[in-house]
C-alpha cells in the first residue's frame, strides 16, 4: 500500500513540474523602466477610484473567465493599461470594452494576450 500511494505521488509531483509555464519573455518585457506594471498604479484619487471601477465591472460579469478576471489593470495619470491572458479574443475585446466605457477610449492601452487553450 505505502509503494503504491509513493508512487502515486511520485507521479503527480512529475505532473506538476511537468506544466510549468515558461514566462521568460513576459518577465523580460516587464524589466523595461516604460513598462506598465502593478507597481506603477497611480495613487490619486482618480487612478483608484478608474482601476476600482474597471475592476469592479469586469468581475462582475458572470460571461468572462478566471483569466479574463484576473487580468491587471494599471492606472496611472489617467491613463489605463490592461495586461495579462485572457481565454479568448471575445474576452479580450469585452475586457477593454469594459475599460473603454469607464476610462474613454483614448485613455486605454491593450497589452491583452489571448492564452492558447
Amino acid at each position: 500500500m505505502k509503494r503504491k500511494f509513493a508512487g502515486a505521488m511520485l507521479a503527480l509531483g512529475m505532473v506538476m513540474f511537468a506544466q510549468n509555464p515558461d514566462n521568460t519573455k513576459t518577465n523580460k518585457r516587464d524589466r523595461g523602466p516604460e513598462a506598465a506594471t502593478a507597481e506603477k498604479q497611480g495613487n490619486s484619487k482618480q487612478d483608484v477610484d478608474l482601476t476600482r471601477q474597471i475592476r469592479k465591472q469586469i468581475t462582475a460579469d458572470d460571461s468572462l473567465s478566471t483569466y479574463a478576471k484576473n487580468v491587471k489593470v494599471i492606472t496611472k495619470d489617467g491613463s489605463v493599461t490592461l495586461r495579462g491572458p485572457v481565454r479568448s479574443a471575445d474576452e479580450k475585446a469585452k475586457v477593454e470594452q469594459i475599460a473603454k466605457q469607464v476610462a474613454g477610449a483614448e485613455h486605454v492601452t491593450s497589452d491583452l494576450d489571448v492564452a492558447a487553450k
